[in-house]
């Protein structure tokens, strides 16, 4: 009797391990990442700044993992279109995103209804870079430094319009900074883009703006604009006869910077892996020669400095766009 129950149980137990998958009897050491090509979001439309960051990424990334790194833009929003795409993904290394900063750490602030939260929804997995900004005037307005200018808004205050690109666009949060620290009041007045924001600079239709170096430089050189200042902790090596806003305005910096993120949940070896092939890119003599030709800084961080950053940089813009009052369209 006792035997038979012996091989009715062993009968039973055969038949539920007949029944397994074969994954579950052999422990098939899992692929490594990656086996296939990599998307690359980009939240804004190509040819702008965070785009060229983007693929020069993508290229050295495709080099270094042996597989496809390509760029999709998905712009709109400020960015919030191509942030939303990147945070339904799988977080299975295989979708990431170049992103600047503003759709991080000043949407949140800006929109009261924001379909994700930088910190819950992305892994911070390296930065790259920074767009060091720069200050100019028109050749009209009588200053030729920070201090001229701030005395010149305090004898004229609401008189002095600057340009942006937009509501809440890094052109527009840098003069607002810069209000805030000097105590002067200025008029904004908001252009649909770079391009258009530029070209009213220079035409005089505003008297100043703030941008990136990259863009001003050329209309400083030609004349067409007055350089007042950068705002780099200290004075940019390319440019050493234009001063620091902060030799004027102690502890004034305004630079945007631009990152790598992938989904929440992302393995952390594979967030481990990407970062350590974005540093290696950013210490490569090309790369930098590259960047520092188009007056980009190179500004690499790791995983954890980078969400410091990210959350230092919430506050500062939660701070500043409360006082301000500004509202996003």
């Amino acid at each position: 009797m006792s035997m038979r129950i012996h091989l009715a149980k062993l009968a039973a137990t055969l038949a539920v391990v007949a029944a397994l998958p074969t994954a579950a009897l052999t422990q098939t050491p899992a692929q490594p990442w990656p086996q296939r090509p990599i998307k690359m979001i980009v939240p804004f439309p190509a040819g702008g700044g965070t785009d060229f960051i983007a693929r020069i990424a993508a290229k050295h990334l495709s080099d270094r993992l042996g597989q496809q790194v390509f760029v999709e833009n998905r712009g709109g929003a400020n960015g919030a279109i191509g942030l939303q795409a990147l945070m339904q993904s799988d977080p299975d290394g295989y979708t990431i995103a170049t992103c600047s900063d503003t759709p991080l750490v000043v949407n949140p602030s800006l929109y009261e209804k924001l379909a994700y939260a930088p910190l819950r929804d992305f892994v911070p997995v390296a930065n790259m870079v920074r767009f060091p900004g720069m200050l100019a005037v028109h050749p009209s307005v009588p200053a030729r430094s920070v201090a001229e200018l701030i005395a010149l808004a305090k004898a004229n205050p609401a008189m002095l319009t600057y340009a942006s690109a937009g509501v809440g666009n890094f052109s527009h949060l840098a003069m607002e900074l810069f209000s805030q620290a000097t105590g002067v009041k200025l008029v904004h007045v908001p252009y649909k883009g770079t391009g258009p924001a530029s070209l009213a600079l220079i035409g005089g239709e505003v008297q100043m703006g703030f941008n990136n170096v990259q863009l001003l430089l050329q209309p400083v050189q030609a004349g067409q604009l007055a350089a007042l200042a950068v705002a780099e902790s200290k004075r940019m090596p390319a440019l050493p006869d234009v001063p620091a806003v902060a030799e004027t305005v102690p502890g004034f910096e305004m630079a945007p910077w631009v990152g790598i993120f992938a989904p929440a949940r992302t393995p952390k070896e594979i967030v481990e892996r990407l970062a350590q092939e974005t540093l290696a890119i950013m210490r490569e003599p090309q790369v930098v020669k590259q960047l520092t030709e188009q007056q980009v800084t190179p500004f690499a961080l790791g995983p954890d400095q980078l969400g410091d950053l990210i959350r230092k940089d919430l506050d500062k813009w939660a701070g500043v766009i409360k006082s301000a009052g500004i509202k996003g369209e």
